[in-house]
C-alpha cells in the first residue's frame, strides 16, 4: 500500500503513445474503402451528391446498371454534377452540358466544340456489395471488401444508415473492437479475453477474432461470431445470434476529417417464401438493428466527447495497441485532391 510520503514523491505527469494521424493530417487519408451511399439511393438514371475526404464526389447508376463515382465538379466552370442529370451511361453537367463517359473523360460538349484533351473527372475504383456503394481512396485497391461464407445472393439484407454523424473518424469507432475493456464496461459483454489476444488474425489491412459472449454482462443471448475491422472504415461479423445465421457491417462514410456516418447493413439467409419465415427474416433484421442501434448509442456520448489520445496501457489493451499501430502506419493518399475540392 503507497504511503503518504510515497505519494508525495509521485510526479503528476500525463503520458502518451505515439499519436495516431488524424485523417485528413498533411492532406492525407487512409488507403480504404469507404461506403458513400445505399444502393437504394441510387436508381437507374439517378444523380445523387455526397461530400467524402475533404470535398465532394457524385455518384449515378447508368443504364447498364453499373455504379460510378466520380468527382462533383465540372472542370469547365466548377459547376455541381450533382445537379446534372444520366445520359445512357454517361453524366451531363447541368449547367453547359457538357458529358462525361464511364470513365469520366468529357466526350461532348454543350454547343458541340471539341472536348479538351485535360477535360476529365476523377473516377474512384468503387464496388457494389451488401447494400452498400463503396469508394477506394487511392490510385489502385490494394485489397477487397471481403465475403461472407454465404454468398450475397443467399442472404436477405436491411441497409440504412444511422443519425447523427459522429464528431469522430472512423478508425476510432473501429478501435472499439479490440478494445476489450470498453467491450465489456460500455457495451456489457461478458467473454474471456485472456487468450483471446494469441488467436486474432492480423493482415496487412485487418483483424479477426472469433468471439463467444454474452450480452448484458452474462444474462442475455449468446453471440457466436468472426468478428473483426477492415482498414480503417468498417467492422464485420457473422455467425450465430438468437438461434439465427446472421452477418453484419458497420461501415463507416468519411463525410470529412472528424465525421463519420454510420451505415448498418444486415444479412440472414433469405427467407424460402412463406409467411413463417418472412416473418423469421424481418424478425432477425429488426433483432440486428436494435443491436446495432444500442452499441451506437452507448458509443454516441462518449465518441462526441472524446479527445482520442492513447495513453496509458494495460495487458489487456495489447489487441487495441496493435490495431492502433496499424493505424499509425497504414497507406496515406489523395490523388483525388485537385479533383474533388
Amino acid at each position: 500500500m503507497a504511503t503518504k510520503g510515497d505519494t508525495q514523491q509521485r510526479q503528476r505527469v500525463r503520458p502518451h503513445s505515439a499519436p495516431v494521424p488524424a485523417e485528413g493530417e498533411n492532406d492525407l487519408f487512409s488507403e480504404s474503402w469507404f461506403p458513400v451511399c445505399l444502393s437504394s439511393e441510387v436508381s437507374v438514371g439517378r444523380v445523387i451528391g455526397r461530400n467524402f475526404l475533404d470535398g465532394r464526389i457524385v455518384i449515378f447508376r447508368g443504364d447498364d446498371n453499373k455504379v460510378q463515382v466520380f468527382s462533383a465538379y465540372c472542370p469547365h466552370m466548377g459547376a455541381d454534377l450533382a445537379a446534372g442529370k444520366v445520359i445512357g451511361s454517361s453524366i451531363q453537367c447541368g449547367f453547359h452540358h457538357w458529358e462525361f463517359d464511364a470513365e469520366g473523360w468529357c466526350e461532348k460538349t454543350g454547343l458541340g466544340d471539341p472536348p479538351p484533351d485535360t477535360a476529365c473527372l476523377y473516377k474512384f475504383h468503387s464496388r457494389e456489395k451488401f447494400g452498400l456503394i463503396w469508394a477506394f481512396n487511392g490510385d489502385e485497391p490494394w485489397w477487397e471488401i471481403p465475403d461472407y461464407p454465404k454468398t450475397e445472393d443467399e442472404l436477405s439484407f436491411s441497409v440504412s444508415y444511422d443519425v447523427p454523424v459522429l464528431p469522430v473518424d472512423p478508425w476510432v469507432v473501429c478501435a472499439n473492437t479490440p478494445d476489450w475493456q470498453h467491450l465489456k464496461a460500455v457495451h456489457r459483454l461478458d467473454f474471456n479475453h485472456e487468450r483471446l489476444y494469441d488467436q486474432i488474425e492480423w493482415t496487412d489491412h485487418s483483424m479477426e477474432y472469433d468471439l463467444d459472449a454474452k450480452l448484458e454482462q452474462g444474462d442475455g443471448p449468446s453471440l457466436i461470431a468472426r468478428v473483426g475491422i477492415y482498414g480503417t472504415s468498417f467492422f464485420r461479423l457473422y455467425g450465430e445470434f438468437m438461434g439465427q445465421w446472421i452477418c453484419a457491417l458497420t461501415a463507416f462514410h468519411l463525410l470529412g476529417p472528424g465525421q463519420t456516418q454510420v451505415y448498418y447493413s444486415l444479412g440472414t439467409p433469405k427467407s424460402d417464401g412463406t409467411e413463417a419465415d418472412d416473418a423469421r427474416v424481418a424478425k432477425t433484421h429488426q433483432l440486428l438493428f436494435n443491436l446495432g442501434k444500442s452499441i451506437v448509442t452507448d458509443d454516441r456520448p462518449i465518441l462526441h466527447s472524446i479527445k482520442y489520445s492513447p495513453g496509458v496501457m494495460t495487458k489487456s489493451d495489447r489487441a487495441l495497441a496493435k490495431y492502433l499501430g496499424m493505424v499509425r502506419n497504414f497507406p496515406r493518399s489523395h490523388s483525388s485532391s485537385d479533383f474533388i475540392n
